[in-house]
């Protein structure tokens, strides 16, 4: 119940100033320059472009926690709650307090600004950072494995989003969050780094899950020998994934946001006061599992071919040429019985007319209307009008 009263003053310590998913390295330098005293700021290297790639050190303590962001250019949500955090940690605060005296914080935000600058999920190379770790061709790459080497962190904190289809076994709801403890090996072995790592998210899930219940999954354990989060996991570095999803009317994540900080505070909570001590594994396994049975849009009742079904349609979101925006693709996902699955927008086609054709795993390119009046219209994968 910690982090619920945490979050009743979230207004307080939001960063006001990143308020979409498109801010660029230029918008969130002057923040890291203004920070006070107390935080120590270093220049780690430089992106593929010459950005700055820079660390923020802060904490007294001797367990050392390193967290950073934004691997992925176009993965902007957990960058939006470390500068939540820095300013929480500026706040007079007992649990403040508490991290100031049991911990050191490493934070890097922006692994990737070359790729933030495009909104892109590579680098200016083209590559993948996340699957860079064994050969590590890319200098930012390079960077995030120096800056654990040389920190060597008890604790790490890998900050992603994932795609908004994935949904929450059994709740039929948007998997809003998700966190995994990276497997170290293909066995998907569990020994006392990775286990520490399960224990804290058993401590996370049972804090965040009060305020946003049966909207949280565990993500695919599968081994990724080129992920850093799995090479760190390995190295000895307890390491805590989170990814942020999807959110009813949350385009921009802005109140995913609030949560993600959350999930981070929690963590570095439960890490300070050694609270993880106490969980079981069990708990942390019986965290629902991701899957997929949600759609971006779904028709119910729609006479199709003689036939009654339902149709589940996705878009596919591509960035603009200016890299502060994104424009979408609709394409039918599915016809026939969708009974088990939900969509963040539905519709009840009884009674109403389909104008134009839907094809599976074709653009959507139709118009239903109902009593002559247009409820959702596509104009060669374009959405061009809802209701």
């Amino acid at each position: 119940m910690r982090i619920k009263s945490i979050l009743s003053n979230y207004a307080t310590f939001q960063e006001k100033a990143l308020n979409n998913r498109f801010f660029k390295h230029k918008d969130i330098i002057p923040l890291i320059n203004q920070l006070p005293a107390e935080f120590t700021i270093e220049q780690l290297g430089s992106s593929v472009k010459g950005k700055s790639i820079n660390a923020v050190k802060w904490g007294n303590g001797k367990t050392r926690v390193m967290l950073w962001s934004q691997m992925h250019g176009d993965e902007a949500t957990g960058t939006m709650a470390l500068f939540d955090l820095f300013n929480f940690l500026q706040q007079c605060h007992e649990m403040v307090r508490l991290i100031n005296e049991k911990c050191e914080l490493l934070i890097i935000p922006m692994v990737n600004p070359d790729g933030a600058a495009m909104f892109t999920r590579r680098n200016a190379q083209q590559i993948d950072i996340n699957r860079d770790f064994i050969q590590t061709v890319s200098p930012e790459g390079k960077i995030l494995k120096q800056a654990r080497d040389n920190f060597e962190p008890h604790f790490g904190f890998n900050l992603h989003d994932q795609i908004t289809l994935w949904s929450v076994d059994e709740t039929l709801k948007p998997a809003t969050l998700s966190y995994l403890a990276p497997a170290f090996n293909k066995a998907l072995a569990v020994n006392d780094v990775r286990k520490n790592a399960m224990l804290v998210i058993a401590d996370m899930f049972n804090e965040l899950n009060q305020v946003l219940p049966n909207q949280i999954g565990l993500f695919n354990d599968e081994y990724e020998p080129r992920a850093f989060g799995d090479n760190f996991q390995n190295a000895g570095t307890s390491t805590i994934l989170i990814e942020a999803g999807g959110y009813k009317d949350d385009p921009e994540k802005q109140h995913i946001r609030k949560y993600y900080f959350g999930s981070i505070l929690s963590g570095l909570l439960s890490i300070s006061s050694k609270s993880y001590e106490q969980q079981h594994t069990e708990n942390y396994f019986a965290i629902p599992q991701n899957n997929k049975q949600i759609f971006h849009l779904m028709i119910n009742n729609l006479i199709l071919d003689g036939i009654k079904v339902s149709v589940g349609i996705n878009y596919e979101e591509y960035p603009n040429s200016d890299g502060r925006s994104t424009y979408k693709t609709y394409s039918i996902q599915d016809i026939g019985d969708l009974s088990f699955c939900d969509a963040y927008k539905v519709y009840d086609a009884h009674n109403c007319q389909l104008r134009g054709n839907i094809l599976f795993n074709k653009t959507a390119d139709f118009e239903l209307l109902t009593e002559g009046q247009i409820i959702l219209a596509f104009k060669n994968g374009e959405l061009v009008q809802k209701h």
